[in-house]
């Protein structure tokens, strides 16, 4: 999940202003494709527990049908209706109630998909201030900074350790490691083997 995940996650950290999980439970497998040569699960779920609010993370590679008629994104769920967005647009999908008589009411305004503000080539425009940034080295130009994508990808691995684990981790984020597991925490970097390491530039 840090590959497609880092795309996802970055929305709600953001939305939601969060960092990191206090906890993190993971389930799945290589039910899909279970003869590939991969080691990355196909099918993924994991719940990401944070001070506020809880992040359900879900993944089944090959299926294009996902929840709410999307191929992907990112739901917040309140008790006045659903927030669905993507990199595509967003919309809103209002809870129900019934009156006094019976009749069925939104809570909200229903607010179909209203697309992307701006349209364009998000993505070039993406990399083209990406690189801009680079060129002058200023990070202060950057319209996402480095962290926001540092703090996804690092909630994204959290997911897989406690997939490889096959158990609930719990984050020390005063220490940057998980709380007294020497298995979680081994797997915080990477571990070469055969003799190769990381050469120094």
């Amino acid at each position: 999940m840090t590959d497609w995940g880092v795309h996802e996650i970055d929305i709600a950290l953001y939305f939601m202003n969060a960092s990191a999980p206090k906890s993190v439970v993971a389930s799945g497998g290589k039910l899909a494709y279970p003869d590939d040569a991969s080691e990355t699960p196909d099918t993924l779920q994991a719940v990401f527990e944070y001070d506020n609010f809880n992040m359900l993370w879900e993944h089944a590679t090959g299926i294009d049908g996902g929840n709410y008629g999307k191929t992907e994104g990112i739901a917040f769920i309140g008790n006045n209706g659903t927030m669905v967005v993507n990199r595509g647009g967003w919309e809103i999908i209002p809870e129900t109630k019934r009156d006094q008589q019976g009749v069925l009411q939104y809570k909200i305004e229903d607010l179909p998909d209203q697309g992307r503000v701006g349209g364009g080539d998000y993505l070039g425009e993406h990399v083209k201030n990406f690189v801009q940034a680079m060129q002058k080295n200023d990070a202060s130009i950057l319209r996402c900074g480095i962290e926001t994508g540092a703090v996804a990808a690092i909630n994204a691995h959290m997911g897989n350790v406690a997939f490889k684990t096959g158990r609930k981790v719990y984050w020390d984020a005063a220490k940057g490691e998980f709380k007294n597991d020497k298995e979680a925490n081994m797997l915080i970097k990477a571990n070469y083997q055969n003799g190769w390491k990381l050469p120094n530039v």
